[in-house]
């Protein structure tokens, strides 16, 4: 059996990119962990607490053995970034190479046959999205983890996308050039079969569902999609391993196979 550790910068991110992966490798009977960058929290949140332990309720849903808080803060998104909070440290002002560390001394504990980070361009842009990738490179050659697969989607799918996005407050072009394009994504994981459960871990996350943000927004909508339907529109999660691109069969439906020559 086969170790897989998931990066993720907050509480909730591990549902929408790598939850329905890491439920199927569960399932398969490998050891999954969940490493998340910061706690979450902002001062609408309430306290810190909640959404670390919402956290460990929705690994446990998916199966997860193990989860760590790398202790950093949120660093909010947005135009605006405010001051760290009274004793902690935004992650995105957390000096890259002590985050690595923090991170590699978990990956020479486990020992993963894999890390699962985030793409260059931090999906949409976001800044702890984008220090993840960086710190997730920097600990992978520090551990000596041979494979990394970047959770991501196809830029070209979420192109549409950009008008309710600049509705909602997103930046626009931020998600039409981010992510990653569809030419280099290596592996396409069907987890079809997964989403009630997925739908259920992030229900776990009630601090952030019962507030305002943009994302209670969005998953309120997708929480309120016909079942059938859900399972249909969120078959599939996408990963770009990192320094290879897909062979002529092109992407892969197994998370630990490699693609060929090309």
């Amino acid at each position: 059996m086969a170790t897989v550790v998931a990066l993720h910068a907050h509480p909730d991110d591990e549902i929408t990119l790598t939850g329905g992966t890491l439920a199927k490798l569960a399932q398969a009977g490998h050891r999954t962990v969940i490493v998340v960058a910061t706690d979450g929290h902002r001062e609408f949140d309430g306290p810190i607490a909640p959404r670390l332990l919402e956290l460990q309720a929705s690994a446990r849903v998916l199966g997860v053995s193990r989860v760590e808080h790398l202790g950093y803060a949120d660093s909010g998104h947005g135009p605006v970034l405010f001051p760290n909070p009274p004793g902690r440290t935004m992650f995105v002002r957390a000096d890259v190479g002590a985050a690595a560390q923090r991170l590699a001394s978990i990956l020479i504990e486990e020992r993963p046959d894999m890390l699962l980070s985030y793409d260059r361009n931090g999906g949409y842009g976001h800044r702890d999205h984008v220090r993840v990738h960086e710190v997730g490179a920097l600990a992978a050659k520090s551990a000596g983890i041979a494979r990394v697969l970047k959770a991501t989607m196809p830029r070209e799918l979420l192109r549409g996308l950009t008008a309710p996005a600049g509705w909602l407050g997103y930046d626009t072009t931020a998600i039409r050039d981010g992510y990653t394009a569809r030419a280099e994504i290596t592996h396409r994981i069907d987890v079809g079969a997964f989403t009630a459960q997925r739908m259920t871990a992030l229900a776990e996350h009630r601090s952030i569902l019962e507030g305002q943000s943009r994302f209670a927004t969005i998953a309120g909508f997708v929480r309120r999609v016909p079942a059938p339907l859900r399972a249909k529109l969120f078959r599939w999660e996408w990963f770009a391993e990192e320094g290879l691109r897909p062979g002529p069969a092109g992407p892969l439906d197994d998370i630990f196979a490699r693609p060929g020559p090309h």
